[in-house]
């Protein structure tokens, strides 16, 4: 890539309202949805110009918006360094350090907000919505559309719950195109006779617009070659796309525009609206607004707040690629990332980079994970991966909220993919569940053994080493193991080797399959979870819905939702609903499991206990919409972030 210049015929000595239009103009009416419908902006007596400077020369001053440079402390970490490749989402992670088992244990200890947010809810909790919000949700994916993960689901639900609720909700992600049956799911999208053009990257891109209003939410997809291609939405079977930071820059830029311009239900969504980015694919977002927007009075009543769903992946880029964002030169410290001497790659790197997900967290007016305990550890050295002292300065802004699911696809007594219904009231349809996945699976069909499974990506963040180390210790116990995943090759082979060693008690499914994964959930009567770090975790509130016992290991959203059992609590059944274990070891797994079988084979009314209490729990978004309607109106109560 070369470096970005600004024409000259952009640029002006003396910045009019007509100096203004032009440039918007002859850039292909970049942004300010074409000044907001063509209505004239300034700031004070100063229309909008683009700057001769540098970014290198704004990088040389002393009036930074922020540092990225790490304390000599943090040098000194030690962990597992994993080099400078790419992951799946298509960010770099060499900076990053994998803790070791034993540290993710974080502080008790919450920030005042956060205990706040839990106390209002408690007291709030059935009142009805008083102000209504218009929501924008930025998103790498969105289920049904599109899904990898948990963020699908997260922005597939919770928009509809705050619709529900009485808000406006629009969701703004890719649209995906592979040239295969996945394209039916955006069929209902319309194209909406709307085109914008954004200047980044050395250019200008047109995109388009299609929308879709479904259960009450406008879906609208951003249109874009690079969004037409065979895989996943950040990569193929070769690695992660190259173009990754372009794509999901190109995202972030139209998500802004959209509110603007695009005339949903027959009007725009207009200035005074909210924000939600979710991780570093939807950043830029927050700064943008801060940089772009409301330095010349554009989106000056909005606020944003950034959603961190998992921290380890930060959209972390060659310090040059500043250049491309489509950002002011002076912003660029917003940004800045130097990583610490030892993760240089050589003796001369300077470890400059640009960190979109730190821009974020400097530049948005809340912040929010996906669950508490989360919140908590990433403000320390182990779960912060370099941006723990960051967010501890910004801890009066972060909350947590633990993220609900889908109660109608998660269903006991209406799942079309499971072999028998059933219910809290009625369990009977969990045992014929169980029977049809031993007989599907090739396993010897005993309903009165324990069966234990396991269900997520085979990578070292989910503990996969630890169940496999822990495999043959386990079987012997009068158990049967089943896991479903797929990811580095070293654990799905192990799984193939395991299913041929233990050929009556073990099943590999390498892969992901939807339907099965609801029989699993189904079936099992334990289910496993020993991740080293969980930023939420849905499978344990799927298996909790399913009467499926979690076993898990007690670090973030695992902490949060899974309740430890206590058989000698003054209760006939005892309390909780599942167990919890920590440090995170070999042993300390087994440990567990076998108080779970013990307690399935010699203890029935307490294992009924566990099943009913965990079926009970709340785990819909209902809860979770009110949550996020009070961080909007914290949000609200703030003046926005300005720089």
């Amino acid at each position: 890539m070369g470096t970005l210049k600004t024409p000259s015929r952009f640029l002006c000595r003396e910045p009019t309202e007509i100096s203004v239009i032009r440039w918007c103009s002859a850039v292909g009416q970049v942004g300010f949805g074409y000044l907001y419908r063509n209505r004239k902006i300034s700031k004070g007596s100063q229309s909008l110009v683009v700057k001769r400077r540098s970014y290198t020369e704004e990088r040389n001053g002393e009036d930074s918006i922020t540092s990225g440079r790490n304390s000599e402390d943090e040098e000194q970490r030690k962990g597992l360094l994993l080099g400078t490749e790419r992951d799946n989402s298509g960010s770099v992670i060499g900076f990053q350090l994998i803790p070791h088992s034993d540290v993710m244990e974080t502080q008790d200890n919450i920030a005042n907000g956060k205990e706040e947010l839990s106390e209002d809810i408690e007291r709030g909790e059935e009142a009805s919505t008083k102000v209504t919000y218009s929501v924008v949700f930025v998103t790498s994916e969105a289920a049904p559309y599109s899904k990898t993960g948990g963020l699908g689901d997260v922005c597939g639900s919770l928009p509809v719950a705050l619709a529900t609720r009485g808000h406006r909700v629009m969701v703004v992600s890719p649209r995906y195109l592979d040239g295969g049956p996945s394209d039916k799911k955006f069929a209902n999208a319309v194209e909406v006779d709307q085109r914008s053009k954004i200047y980044c990257f050395g250019g200008v891109h047109e995109v388009t617009f299609f929308h879709e209003y479904r259960a009450g939410v406008d879906w609208v997809f951003v249109d874009h070659p690079s969004y037409h291609r065979p895989g996943t939405p950040y990569g193929d079977i070769f690695g992660a796309f190259g173009d990754n930071q372009f794509r999901f820059n190109l995202l972030c830029h139209a998500a802004c525009e959209a509110p603007l311009v695009l005339p949903l239900g027959g009007f725009t969504y207009g200035e005074k609206c909210v924000f939600l980015a979710n991780d570093w694919h939807a950043a830029l977002v927050p700064v943008l607004l801060a940089a772009k927007y409301r330095p010349y009075g554009v989106y000056k009543d909005a606020r944003s707040i950034l959603v961190i769903h998992n921290l380890a992946h930060q959209g972390v880029e060659a310090a040059a690629t500043y250049e491309f964002l489509g950002l002011p030169p002076e912003w660029y410290k917003a940004l800045e990332w130097v990583f610490p001497t030892w993760a240089r790659t050589h003796a001369l790197d300077t470890g400059e980079a640009v960190n979109v997900l730190k821009g974020a967290i400097v530049t948005a007016d809340r912040i929010l994970t996906v669950s508490q305990g989360y919140s908590s550890e990433i403000t320390t050295p182990e779960g912060g991966y370099g941006l723990h002292e960051l967010l501890s300065s910004r801890k009066a802004v972060l909350n947590g909220i633990t993220n609900g699911i889908d109660i109608n696809e998660w269903n006991p007594s209406s799942d079309e993919h499971i072999a028998s219904h059933y219910s809290v009231n009625d369990l009977s349809g969990k045992v014929q569940c169980k029977i049809a996945l031993q007989k599907e699976l090739g396993l010897p069909i005993r309903p009165e053994c324990p069966l234990i499974g396991f269900i997520g990506r085979l990578d070292y963040q989910k503990g996969v080493d630890i169940i496999l180390s822990a495999i043959p210790e386990l079987m012997q116990e009068d158990v049967q193991f089943i896991m479903l995943g797929s990811g580095e090759k070293q654990y799905e082979d192990w799984m193939r080797n395991l299913e041929s060693v233990y050929r009556e008690k073990f099943r590999g499914w390498v892969g992901f399959n939807v339907p099965v994964s609801h029989r699993i959930t189904a079936g099992c009567d334990i289910l496993t979870m020993p991740s080293r770090f969980e930023p939420c975790g849905l499978n344990q509130l799927y298996a909790m819905r399913y009467g499926t016992i979690p076993v898990v290991h007690s670090t973030g959203g695992l902490r949060d939702t899974v309740k430890h059992f206590n058989p000698y609590a003054e209760e006939p059944s005892g309390e909780g609903t599942g167990w919890t274990f920590s440090p995170l070891s070999r042993e300390n797994l087994i440990a567990a499991l076998k108080l779970a079988i013990g307690t399935y084979i010699e203890h029935n009314s307490s294992w009924e206990g566990l099943v009913k209490r965990g079926m009970e729990r709340e785990s819909s978004w209902d809860r979770a919409a009110i949550q996020y309607e009070q961080v909007f109106e914290w949000a609200f109560t703030d003046p926005p972030y300005a720089g």
